[in-house]
């Protein structure tokens, strides 16, 4: 099936969840870690 993500960023933390499921996993990120994801998926 095809996943949508869905962001919310607060000061100190990027929430990420897929918003097709609304009680699957979520992940708590921080920012630094959240830009280094971000740059190793789109092969920066």
């Amino acid at each position: 099936g095809e996943s949508c993500v869905e962001l919310a960023s607060t000061p100190g933390t990027i929430h990420v969840r897929d918003s097709k499921t609304l009680e699957g996993p979520r992940l708590a990120l921080a920012p630094g870690a959240w830009t280094h994801f971000v740059a190793f998926a789109s092969g920066s």
